[in-house]
């Protein structure tokens, strides 16, 4: 909290002329910085928490003016942040990993996925509840992740050469049509979508069973650390003012993504349980005590074991955590 002046100089001018009829002066506007965020894939409840810091000026408050860019599969969030046309990208820390081993000069500020969203989805007449489960099973995916299948198997002593890997498309179809007996997907996207058509499947998610990788992470370069710290720390105080109050009402948060974004292609019920269900991978005891973003040292050093498994190679230097803790503190 600011304190005020004993007198100021607009105090006493104003003592001084009390009763006189003078001309009301215009109020000077506060110059507005402006910064993008590169969000890491096509609007959705995914990014719900962005939608409401600008839906309720939490930017704004800060004289700060944010723009949202959509991502997708022509769209990666590196380039952008490298060339400063976005402050801020929302990557993960196997892509953050991979850019800086060939040179890119990002740190990741924040984490907003405390868990790994990757699941291994089944049904229940023929579940997966553990790696084990997964010898002798056809599980549908796409090639590119044969390294976080193996990872996974690494990590629960689980011979690979026992799992069928099948080539699918990101699709719920070839489980719903028996041509698999698992999928390896996102929690909050193909299990909602068979909730939507009224299957339940059953999901092991891959966090709980050792595979620590820290997704929907908030990177920037170095050079924005050293020379546009105050907007770093506007857009990120804005961000997680946004998260917790969609942790409040997540239904209200798919609401807003639909107005905000109405030719997205998205249906309220589907992006109403895909809130509901990214909140447990969002918030954690950890984010509890310490706030919304945080991440802890041990949690770095399983992010490190994981990411040599996938063959990368990073120091804890990469998570630089005192933006956060400006944020926090404040």
């Amino acid at each position: 909290m600011t304190r005020p002046a004993p007198f100021s100089r607009r105090q006493f001018l104003g003592t001084a002329t009390a009763g006189l009829a003078l001309p009301a002066l215009p109020r000077l506007a506060r110059a507005q910085s402006s910064a993008a965020l590169q969000l890491s894939w096509q609007h959705s409840v995914q990014f719900a928490g962005s939608y409401i810091a600008q839906d309720r000026g939490f930017w704004s408050e800060q004289d700060l003016e944010v723009t949202l860019l959509p991502g997708g599969p022509n769209a990666p969030v590196e380039p952008p942040v490298v060339s400063g046309t976005a402050l801020i990208g929302i990557s993960a820390a196997d892509y953050t990993a991979a850019a800086v081993e060939q040179g890119a000069p990002f740190r990741i500020l924040g984490v907003a996925m405390q868990k790994n969203p990757f699941v291994i989805a089944s049904l229940p007449d023929n579940p997966v509840a553990q790696p084990a489960d997964l010898m002798g099973k056809r599980i549908g995916m796409a090639l590119a992740n044969t390294p976080v299948l193996q990872a996974l198997c690494t990590l629960n002593d689980v011979d690979i050469d026992r799992i069928e890997v099948v080539p699918t498309q990101y699709s719920a179809q070839p489980l719903l049509a028996g041509e698999v007996d698992c999928l390896l997907c996102w929690e909050t996207d193909l299990p909602v979508a068979m909730a939507m058509q009224g299957i339940e499947a059953q999901t092991m998610l891959m966090a709980d069973h050792g595979y620590a990788l820290h997704s929907q992470t908030y990177i920037a370069t170095l050079d924005s650390l050293a020379n546009r710290r105050a907007e770093l720390v506007a857009l990120l105080r804005g961000e997680l003012r946004g998260w917790e109050a969609y942790r409040q009402d997540t239904a209200a948060a798919a609401a807003l993504t639909l107005q905000m974004y109405p030719d997205a292609g998205l249906d309220l019920p589907t992006q109403e349980l895909q809130a509901e269900r990214q909140v447990p991978l969002m918030f954690s005891e950890s984010t509890d005590e310490h706030g919304f973003g945080w991440w802890s040292d041990a949690a770095v050093e399983d992010n490190i074991a994981t990411l040599a498994l996938l063959g990368r190679t990073v120091t804890p230097d990469l998570w630089d955590r005192s933006i956060l803790e400006e944020v926090h503190g404040s």
